[in-house]
């Protein structure tokens, strides 16, 4: 049963992940000013798998548990977040709106760990990672607004 339920949380993990795929960075992100602990581009797909394998992890092993609904409905809200970002950023090329998304994330994000926390230290602790991670996506995302005010205010025309 844990397997199952693993390939259906990485499966939800991996259609967070496409978002990355279908709205790259592009030109638009690469002349913007960013921040002196920006990670070089091949650290996000390599974090972001062995994350995604965390989370799957930590979702599998709450589903089997009684008492699991509050932990899984924060995990279903931060995959939900976390397949947001990528379009919000760099598709609408909002650094604002993306703050606002990366924000409630995190915040998902810490509630989930604590929530399943208390039913599963382990489920909890593979959450430990990911929190780090959306918190220095956020400052990333902080950075890069106040480094191009202009840019925050004035997004491009979203695409019709």
């Amino acid at each position: 049963m844990f397997w199952l339920l693993f390939c259906i949380f990485f499966a939800a993990c991996l259609g967070a992940g496409v978002t990355g795929g279908l709205f790259a960075p592009g030109p638009w992100y690469r002349a913007l000013e960013k921040p002196w602990f920006t990670p070089p581009d091949w650290v996000f797909p390599v974090t972001w798998m062995v994350l995604y394998i965390c989370m799957a992890i930590a979702g599998a092993r709450v589903a089997m548990l009684e008492s699991n609904g509050v932990a899984l409905a924060f995990w279903a809200l931060q995959i939900a977040l976390n397949g947001l970002w990528t379009p919000v950023f760099f598709g609408l090329k909002n650094i604002r709106l993306g703050m606002a998304v990366v924000s409630v994330l995190w915040l998902s994000v810490l509630s989930g760990l604590l929530a399943m926390w208390q039913i599963d230290v382990i489920a909890g602790l593979l959450f430990v990672p990911y929190l780090v991670w959306v918190t220095i996506a956020a400052a990333l995302n902080a950075a890069v607004w106040r480094l191009n005010p202009d840019v925050a205010r004035n997004p491009p025309p979203a695409p019709s």
